[in-house]
Formats: C-alpha cells, sequence, structure tokens
C-alpha cells in the first residue's frame, strides 16, 4: 500500500485520513501547528504519523492537498519541491473567495479561462496533479450510502497512470470515476463545488453526491 501524505488537518483532511486508515494505507497528516499535531495522534489513537507539511510530504508517496484554496500554493511550498517532485498530489481544493456568498453561490477567485488546478500544476510542473474530492462534503467522502447508488467523483489531470492510482483508492472509498481528461477539465470540476454547496448554504442539506448518468 502506497504511504499517504495529507497536507491539511481541517475536517476534509481528517475524513480522508480515516479513509485511508480503514483501507490500510501508512497515513501522516501535516500541519504546522505542533500542538496539533500531539491532538491528532491522540484523534486517530496512534494510526497516523504525524509532522509538518515538509516532513509529511516527503513521507508520502501520494499527498494529498486538503488546505483552503487560497493557501493551496504556500502549502506545496512549504513542502519542498524537492519533496513534491514527480509525486501524486491529490487536489482536493476549490478556489473559494474570501467574499461572502452571493444568494448561497462562492465566489472564486478564478476565471473559467484558469482553473485553480491549472496555476498549480503551472507553478509546479513536475507534480503530477489529479483533481478529486472538491465537489463533495466530508459527510459523505468515504464509502457512501446513496441507496445502492454509485456516486460519480469527476476527476481530471495530465498523466494517465496517477489518475489509476488514484481511480483505485476512490473505488475503495465508494465511487465511480468519471476521467474528464486533462488539467483544463478542472475549469469545470471545481465550480461542480459552487453548485454541491447551494443546497447547504440555503437549506442546510449537506448529504447529496453527483452522479452522471449514461446509456
Amino acid at each position: 500500500m502506497k504511504s499517504i501524505g495529507i497536507i491539511g488537518s481541517g475536517l476534509v483532511g481528517k475524513t480522508l485520513a480515516a479513509g485511508f486508515i480503514k483501507y490500510g494505507y501508512p497515513v501522516m497528516m501535516g500541519t504546522r501547528n505542533r500542538t496539533k499535531q500531539d491532538e491528532l495522534i491522540k484523534e486517530f489513537h496512534n494510526k497516523i504519523k504525524t509532522g509538518n507539511f515538509s516532513e509529511t510530504a516527503a513521507f508520502a508517496e501520494i499527498i494529498v492537498l486538503a488546505v483552503p484554496g487560497l493557501s493551496a500554493k504556500d502549502a506545496l511550498h512549504l513542502c519542498g519541491i524537492k519533496n513534491i517532485c514527480g509525486k501524486t498530489v491529490i487536489d482536493a481544493t476549490n478556489p473559494i473567495d474570501q467574499k461572502p456568498p452571493e444568494n448561497g453561490v462562492f465566489r472564486f477567485f478564478t476565471s473559467l479561462e484558469e482553473s485553480l488546478m491549472e496555476q498549480l500544476q503551472k507553478e509546479f510542473p513536475e507534480v503530477r496533479f489529479v483533481k478529486a474530492f472538491n465537489s463533495v462534503g466530508n459527510a459523505v467522502m468515504i464509502n457512501p450510502d446513496f441507496g445502492g447508488v454509485m456516486p460519480s467523483m469527476f476527476i481530471c489531470g495530465n498523466n494517465a497512470d496517477t489518475k489509476k492510482d488514484v481511480t483505485e483508492i476512490l473505488t475503495k472509498f465508494g465511487w465511480e470515476t468519471e476521467d474528464m481528461g486533462g488539467a483544463e477539465a478542472a475549469r469545470a470540476i471545481e465550480p461542480l463545488c459552487m453548485l454541491w454547496c447551494i443546497p447547504g448554504l440555503r437549506e442546510n442539506k449537506w448529504t447529496h453526491a453527483f452522479k452522471l448518468l449514461k446509456k
């Protein structure tokens, strides 16, 4: 099982850590707060390692980027270029701006001409980014129960082998993977976050997911 390094210790990071632990992956969580590192070890009953971003990236064969979109570039720089080059980075971020939502619709700091993942790919060209986990909430990320219907997870990235690794993970986590192609497809996948969040922001409903129907 490939080692997993999770950059970020919020709800998404902790949910995904629990999923990887469930399926036997070695997991390390990265946080810049030393006290938080100790708290995470206790929370996960010593089933994970913890460290700063650089230590976590060095440990991992597959890295999960689970920080706010505004912090994504800085987090990767803190990982250290040598620790992320040539590695798979599952990009779970969204380019949510600090401006408040408008009638339940988040505002992005990107445009439809360039996604956040494309910006990251340009800044870190040796990293193998795959967009995933950005269009669903943490409550239903791991083996969600939709009455026997397997929900769709839309992914994209420039490396086919890397997407195969991510698809294997998604299958274990109870998702049907829909590969949308290269990094440019993140221009369409990232705004799914906006759509997914509208019922939550307007009606406090956070347990849904998308499904691509095919004939």
